[in-house]
């Protein structure tokens, strides 16, 4: 059973009344600081390596150095994770190096994935294997793809042999899947010893590991029975044995199954703690509600990310060509159905010329398509990452979302109708803006579930440049709908 503690950092960071306070403060001083390096070097007047050292010495600017590595010593990992997310490159560079070496690891599992690539190109490989090595194996797993080889190898070797295994253990599942989220730090006793034999087992460890709200009950093989509440084992005599008062564990999760599953059943059964067995039921480890939130958090931001038609998460100090890289390729998609509606558009260009109001009116049917369209594959999006959607059920959405977008359709519709009629004295006009709006917002429903559904067929994430999709349907679809009526009814 793994006894391995977690490394207690001895910083007691203050408490800070926002995150947005501490990253004024660091600021303030970093500015400070800076303009006191620059005076410095203007009353020192020496070459620059000579510059440097005298710098160095300089009374004022350590003074000025200190108070800024003081403010730095009293905030948390994430707290500057955040100021360093918040700074430009070469300010976050600086900060990083005042930081204090041996939390260089805790900071670096909480940046983003693009300002932690930053951070490590500016380290060398002593630094990079020091900083590992302060972290737990499972840790080191969530670094992993971003570290050089050279650094993963140093840091294998440097592991004792159950940790090395574990480390590879933990690798070797993709980021979607529940060993990912694993951690190895789990608390395992039998099922015949008395609460008297836990409580003293327990007391052997300088603190427990996070999150511990429950102990694992497992046979002499590390197959799981069942759990013990810590807050059963306070208050019950000490006498009684584990097998008396232990419970069936709420959820077992496996460790090749979905994530998705454990953050479902973290939240549906308000959960601190889940035991993870492997496919003969033997206890491997354990996921926690801190690594399921970041999860779920995680997910939510490249699902947001990928409706937008962005690749990656990016940094938002990152270089042009990097902040291109992310973005060209949707932009293209984009540029391309721009161009199709802007064609469909000319196909219609003597019927605007003969009716200058088609061309006040046809943006309003295509945006509030855009729009319906959205809020349909958002939903839809949405339903599908809780497991509620499938593609048996997809005929049952397309009818009750085309239902909805007909009543919508006759209503705003007919409010847009009347407006077009009052505009333009022109009750035929109303009538088309009435029946084109209502069509749009129906085709927006139907590429609302059909985008999503068939994204999921071909095994292809649903949120993957949805909104820039639907918003290419219904312009182009508003616009010849629009002007293919108003040309056959009004012209």
């Amino acid at each position: 059973m793994p006894e391995t503690l977690a490394n207690v950092d001895t910083v007691r960071p203050e408490a800070r009344a926002s995150v947005q306070e501490a990253l004024a403060e660091v600021t303030a001083l970093l500015r400070k600081h800076r303009l006191v390096e620059g005076l410095v070097r203007e009353q020192v007047g020496h070459p620059p390596s000579e510059a440097h050292a005298e710098l160095a010495e300089s009374a004022v600017f350590k003074e000025s150095k200190a108070a800024l590595q003081r403010e730095l010593d009293r905030l948390h990992p994430a707290d500057i994770a955040y100021i360093l997310e918040a700074l430009p490159l070469d300010e976050r560079l600086y900060i990083w190096d005042l930081v204090r070496a041996s939390r260089d690891g805790d900071i670096l599992l909480e940046v983003s994935d693009a300002v932690r690539e930053s951070l490590i190109s500016s380290m060398d490989t002593d630094e990079l294997v020091a900083a590992t090595e302060t972290l737990e194996t499972d840790e080191i797993a969530d670094l992993a793809p971003d570290l050089p080889q050279e650094v993963m190898d140093d840091v294998f070797q440097s592991l004792p042999v159950e940790e090395r295994e574990q480390l590879r253990a933990a690798m070797s599942f993709d980021d979607d899947m529940v060993g990912a989220l694993m951690d190895f730090e789990d608390i395992a006793v039998r099922p015949d010893v008395t609460l008297e034999v836990v409580l003293r087992y327990l007391r052997r460890f300088d603190e427990l590991p996070s999150q511990t709200d429950q102990v694992f009950v497992v046979d002499r093989e590390e197959r799981l029975l069942g759990m013990l509440p810590v807050s059963a084992l306070i208050v019950t005599d000490p006498e009684t044995s584990v097998a008396a008062i232990m419970k069936p564990p709420v959820v077992t999760l496996r460790q090749h199954e979905k994530a998705d599953v454990a953050a479902s059943a973290f939240e549906r059964y308000d959960l601190v703690s889940a035991p993870v067995v492997d496919t003969n039921d033997r206890l491997v480890g354990r996921v926690t509600v801190d690594e399921v939130l970041d999860f779920v958090r995680q997910r939510g931001e490249e699902d947001l990310l990928a409706q937008a038609g962005l690749r990656e998460e990016e940094d938002v100090f990152a270089s042009v060509w990097a902040s291109f890289r992310n973005r060209w390729a949707w932009l293209a998609i984009n540029l391309v159905t721009a161009f199709i509606a802007s064609r469909v558009i000319g196909i219609f260009e003597g019927s605007i010329e003969r009716l200058v109001a088609l061309a006040a009116l046809m943006p309003i049917v295509a945006g509030i398509g855009g729009n319906s369209g959205n809020q349909t594959i958002t939903m839809i999006v949405r339903a599908v990452a809780l497991g509620q959607v499938t593609i048996a059920n997809a005929r049952q959405l397309i009818r009750k979302e085309i239902t909805v977008s007909l009543v919508n359709g006759v209503i705003w519709g007919g409010v847009m109708g009347i407006v077009a009629m009052v505009l333009y004295k022109g009750v035929a006009l109303g009538l088309v803006m009435v029946l084109a709006m209502t069509l749009n917002l129906m085709l927006a429903a139907l590429m609302g579930v059909l985008i999503p559904i068939t994204m999921l067929k071909l095994g292809r994430d649903p949120a993957v440049g949805s909104s820039v999709l639907i918003t290419a349907v219904t312009d182009s679809g508003g616009f010849f709908i629009f002007l293919g009526l108003a040309t056959v009814f009004l012209l």
